[in-house]
């Protein structure tokens, strides 16, 4: 009698190890077309790069990757939100799984000297002529996504479920989620069961995977402040209500909003990025401008926080006397990516099979932003993971020298193109195989 439970575990521990050698073996089969597939990829990925296009403006890069999707099998749609598009590859009763990756590039003059290295320039919004640079690798995004429809598109007979594959526009404008969602993603298009996408990692080896579950991005605000006092002579300053001096004080004191309102166990930053104003050394002038960056999680602390600066702002100007209250205008850009904590969980488990475990690992959270966290708040569970984009042997000379690695928006961004590629397919491609009905 007492031993049946001793059994009952020592079968259930070798179920559970069968159905991980499963889950394994399902994706084994389907990503061995990745070595013959990635040729293929390599010359879209230079291609990508060397052709980068800005937020909004991303029509040729939507058009190659809508052609190359049609002729995989799916059934494609251009143009929603503006230049997205929504590939969908049905098969069978199962779980709808949405992956997506995003298509703009930034105005950064690329200076990496590789030969495929980008001398695009084009008009931004405000009518300059800018360079245009892949320099936070969307083009791995979207050359890790392709591969995984296609590899996907080719193995049906793997899975049940429906695909849908989404390319989004302007994710450095923090708008085309909403540009998309607002078109009918989830209303025109079959509304997903997960949402999944990766994202590059400038610290990270490529070849491995970091994850977070819960809050992995923030919330980014973006707040104008306009201080107004009463210009005259800088000779005479009685006669005067000097805003330089009212900014100088407002920075100080909106800096103790986070040190001192703020509970220390909650993150957040307040950086005052931009202050604009007076013309000349012996001028006191009638305005100052302030721009704020906000970071934060939680949407209570963000709330706390933006409540606070309206109050500091306007207590400093009423303070100095000024002869007008300021003007407080709030940009929103993107709320904060919550990775789905069983989702993520789920998805680990998954890859570091494929991967092995050795190769993925827990990070911190970070105060980027990422508008991928709209497609979670609409109600579906979502997880970003990110993939490691620097070359083994330069990580660890970096690392001995305590030497910082380019960064993503950086010119000299060049990520370690073979082995990044491969993992980022096979994080996608396994992500969807894990959650896709099994035959």
């Amino acid at each position: 009698m007492k031993s049946l439970p001793i059994l009952a575990l020592l079968l259930a521990t070798a179920a559970g190890t069968a159905r991980d050698a499963h889950a394994a073996d399902a994706a084994a089969p389907v990503l061995k077309g990745l070595d013959g597939l990635y040729p293929e990829l390599d010359a879209l990925y230079r291609e990508l790069h060397q052709n980068p296009e800005l937020s909004l403006q991303e029509e040729k890069t939507a058009a190659k990757l809508a052609e190359r999707l049609r002729k995989a099998g799916f059934e494609v749609t251009q143009k929603v939100g503006g230049t997205g598009v929504v590939a969908v590859l049905r098969n069978g009763k199962g779980p709808t799984v949405m992956l997506r990756t995003d298509l703009d590039a930034l105005p950064v003059e690329e200076k990496t000297g590789l030969p495929y290295a980008s001398q695009v320039t084009a008009k931004d919004d405000s009518g300059q002529t800018v360079s245009v640079m892949h320099a936070c690798g969307h083009d791995v995004h979207m050359t890790s996504w392709l591969g995984a429809a296609t590899l996907l598109a080719r193995a049906k007979d793997r899975w049940r479920g429906t695909l849908v594959m989404v390319g989004q526009p302007a994710e450095e404008k923090g708008g085309g989620a909403r540009l998309m969602l607002k078109d009918g993603l989830y209303s025109r298009f079959p509304k997903p069961d997960f949402a999944v996408a990766i994202h590059n990692s400038a610290t990270a080896v490529a070849g491995t995977v970091e994850y977070v579950s819960g809050y992995a991005l923030a919330n980014v605000d973006s707040i104008d402040i306009s201080l107004y006092g009463k210009g005259g002579h800088g000779a005479y300053p009685h006669t005067t209500v000097d805003p330089i001096v009212l900014a100088a004080r407002t920075i100080l004191s909106l800096q103790t909003i986070v040190s001192r309102e703020k509970s220390p166990l909650e993150p957040a930053v307040l950086t005052v990025g931009s202050i604009h104003g007076g013309t000349k050394h012996n001028i006191i002038p009638d305005e100052v401008k302030l721009q704020l960056t906000l970071r934060s999680y939680k949407p209570e602390v963000r709330k706390q926080i933006l409540a606070a600066i309206e109050r500091v702002v306007n207590a400093e100007a009423a303070a100095a006397g000024a002869p007008r209250k300021p003007v407080i205008s709030l940009t929103e850009g993107t709320p904060a990516t919550y990775n789905d904590p069983a989702l993520t969980k789920r998805l680990v488990d998954a890859v570091s099979r494929t991967l092995g475990k050795d190769n993925l690992r827990e990070t911190q959270p970070v105060m980027g932003g990422e508008d991928f966290s709209e497609y979670g708040l609409a109600g579906v569970p979502a997880v970003m993971l990110w993939v490691g984009t620097v070359e083994p042997k330069r990580h660890a000379e970096a690392r001995a020298a305590g030497e910082t690695l380019p960064s993503l928006h950086s010119a000299l961004f060049a990520p370690d193109r073979e082995r990044t590629l491969r993992t980022g397919v096979t994080t996608l491609t396994t992500s969807a195989l894990e959650l896709l009905g099994k035959p």
